[in-house]
C-alpha cells in the first residue's frame, strides 16, 4: 500500500467497533432493569416504566433513548414501545424469554464489566477478576445455580428434542450443578433414570433444587470429585454441560478417562458449551469468551473443536461430530466402541 493510498483510508472499522459498546450497554442495562416487562401489554410515558420498575424517570430517559437508538424500543411523542423482536424475547414470561440463551443473558453478560480489565489480566498474567468456585459459599453458590438453572433446564430439552434418546435408560449429568438439565431431560423422557454428579460442596444444593421441582424420584444425586476419582455405576449416555471449560486440559483428560468407564458399550457422550473452530476466529460469541475469560480464569478455555476430539480418543471414543443446539450451545458428541461379538 502506497503512502499516498492509505491517506485516503477512514478509521471505518475502528469507529464501528467503538460505537458498538452504546446499544450492546443499553440492550444489557435495559436487561437488568427489565425495562421491556412493563411494556408487553401496550406503550408506556417514562414515568410510567420508572414507576413500575421503581426508578427515577429523569435517570431512565437517557436510557429508554438510547434502547431506541439500538432499535429495541419505538418511540411516539412521549410514549414507548417495545419493537416486535423485544417483545418476543426481552419480556419476562415470555416462552421464548432470552434469560435462557447461553451467550445473551444477562447473567452471562455480567462478565462485560471485567472487558477494561482485560489490558491487565494479559499484562500480568494474572485474571484480574478471578472466580474462584471452591471460595464461595453455600448461599453465594446456591444463588448462582438458581439463576442458571433455566439455561440449564432449556439445554436439557433441546437435547432431547435434537436427538434420540429412547433407547437411552440411565443418563450421568456430570457436573450437573443445578440439576436442571437432568430435570428437564427426565420429564420430556420418563424412562431415564438420571444420576447428577458433583462436588461434596455442590450436591446439597442439588439436592434441594431436585426436590422443588418434583423431580427426587427420577434424579439421583452422586458426590464425587469426577477429575480425581473413578466413578460408580453404568450409564448409557453421559451429559457433560459447562463441565470441561472450566477445567485445565490435563484435567479434561482425566475427568474423560474417568466418565468413559462408566459408560457402556455403544453408549454416547454429549459435551455442551463453549466450543471454539480450530481456527480460533469463530464463532464470534467462543472467541469473545476466550477473551473475557482471562480475567476470570487460569484455564485456556474455550476449547477448539479438535482439542475436544484428541481427548475423547485418547479417552476412548469414536464416531465423534460436532452440531449446535438451538440456543447457541455448542455440543460435541462421541460413541463408545461396541462390544465385539467375540467379546
Amino acid at each position: 500500500m502506497t503512502e499516498e493510498t492509505s491517506s485516503h483510508l477512514e478509521p471505518t472499522t475502528i469507529k464501528k467497533l467503538a460505537a458498538a459498546i452504546y446499544p450492546s450497554s443499553a440492550m444489557l442495562v435495559g436487561m437488568q432493569l427489565d425495562v421491556f416487562t412493563p411494556l408487553k401489554d401496550g406503550p408506556m410515558s417514562a414515568e410510567q416504566i420508572a414507576d413500575a420498575i421503581g426508578v427515577k424517570p429523569n435517570k431512565l430517559k437517557p436510557l429508554l433513548y438510547a434502547l431506541v437508538a439500538a432499535e429495541l424500543l419505538t418511540v411516539e411523542g412521549n410514549l414507548f414501545f417495545n419493537t416486535d423482536e423485544a417483545n418476543r424475547f426481552l419480556v419476562r414470561g415470555s416462552p421464548f424469554y432470552i434469560r435462557d440463551h447461553p451467550h445473551i443473558n444477562s447473567l452471562f453478560m455480567w462478565g462485560w464489566s471485567a472487558a477494561p480489565k482485560t489490558a491487565e489480566s494479559i499484562r500480568t498474567g494474572i485474571p484480574q477478576e478471578k472466580y474462584d468456585f471452591s471460595a464461595l459459599s453455600e448461599k453465594e453458590l446456591e444463588e448462582g445455580f438458581r439463576g442458571t438453572q433455566s439455561v440449564a433446564v432449556r439445554a436439557g430439552r433441546e437435547l432431547v428434542t435434537k436427538y434420540d434418546f429412547s433407547s437411552c435408560h440411565t443418563l450421568l449429568d456430570v457436573g450437573g450443578g443445578s440439576g436442571g438439565l437432568a430435570i428437564a431431560i427426565t420429564e420430556a423422557c420418563p424412562h431415564i433414570l438420571a444420576t447428577v454428579v458433583d462436588l461434596p460442596t455442590v450436591t446439597p444444593i442439588t439436592r434441594r433444587l431436585v426436590d422443588e421441582a418434583g423431580a427426587a424420584e427420577r434424579v439421583q444425586i452422586m458426590t464425587a470429585d469426577v477429575v480425581q476419582s473413578q466413578l460408580e455405576g453404568s450409564f448409557d449416555v453421559a451429559v457433560l454441560r459447562a463441565f470441561i471449560q472450566v477445567l485445565s486440559p490435563d484435567q479434561v483428560s482425566r475427568a474423560l478417562k474417568n466418565i468413559s468407564e462408566v459408560i457402556k458399550p455403544g453408549g454416547v457422550i454429549y459435551i455442551l458449551g463453549h466450543i471454539l473452530d480450530n481456527s480460533r476466529i469463530l464463532p464470534i460469541e467462543e472467541v469473545g469468551a476466550s477473551l473475557l475469560g482471562l480475567n476470570f480464569y487460569d484455564i485456556p478455555a474455550p476449547y477448539t473443536e479438535q482439542e475436544h476430539k484428541d481427548w475423547l480418543t485418547e479417552a476412548g471414543f469414536e464416531q465423534i461430530e460436532r452440531t449446535t443446539l438451538p440456543n447457541g450451545d455448542g455440543v460435541i458428541i462421541a460413541r463408545k466402541p461396541a462390544e465385539s461379538s467375540a467379546d
